[in-house]
């Protein structure tokens, strides 16, 4: 044990993955219930905040990635309205994983200290925010910029109609042929429609 600490390396690794995957007030009560000890709500946010963890780094060149985004909840004041902030996380071929919370120049620099390979699949959902980090990975000559299939379908979803539309729709997007695709509502006066229509043509244009 550290001088000066009454923790055990073991209990601290606990009380970081518990912290990890919920609040530190229920971090607490969860170590206790874990392993007998109780180790208060600031000591669990300490022990995070004093931490020093390093990116990690990979061995073998980067072939593929996909760059997601999520929130999280920021600690308010008993009885105000919560806060939520985005987050950027990218994940390197299928084991490497990396989030910065709010610092999107971080994660690209991150990523572009990489090994990266000749030829990288980027996977994206529609997002702008996700492009905007992909297109600053690597060189453009590099990137295969892939759309997320299920954003895709999930934005095609909301158009609703014809049944038999929609699973035409889905087959020609699947096969490629997004002119087609966009071709079955491009007379429709419907806003989803039209939302639809337009997706696809701000999207689809990284395939080209």
């Amino acid at each position: 044990m550290r001088p000066y600490t009454q923790i055990s390396p073991y209990v601290e690794m606990c009380c970081l993955r518990v912290s990890a995957n919920v609040s530190y007030q229920n971090a607490q009560d969860d170590v206790e219930f874990l392993v007998g000890i109780k180790i208060a709500t600031k000591t669990q946010q300490r022990l995070v905040h004093r931490q020093n963890f390093e990116p990690t780094t990979v061995d073998e060149s980067v072939k593929e990635l996909s760059v997601d985004g999520g929130k999280v909840r920021l600690r308010t004041v008993k009885g105000s309205a919560c806060i939520w902030r985005d987050y950027k996380a990218i994940k390197l071929d299928k084991n490497c994983v990396e989030a910065f919370f709010q610092n999107n120049d971080a994660l690209i620099n991150w990523v572009n200290q990489q090994p990266l390979d000749v030829v990288i699949s980027c996977l994206g959902d529609g997002h702008d925010g996700i492009w905007n980090i992909i297109s600053r990975i690597g060189k453009k000559s590099q990137r295969i910029e892939i759309l997320d299939w299920y954003h895709l379908v999930e934005n095609l979803g909301k158009v609703g109609g014809s049944n038999q539309r929609m699973e035409q729709a889905k087959s020609l997007l699947w096969s490629g042929k997004v002119a087609a695709a966009k071709a079955l509502f491009s007379e429709s006066d419907s806003v989803p429609a039209k939302n639809f229509c337009n997706y696809l043509v701000v999207r689809i244009q990284v395939f080209d």
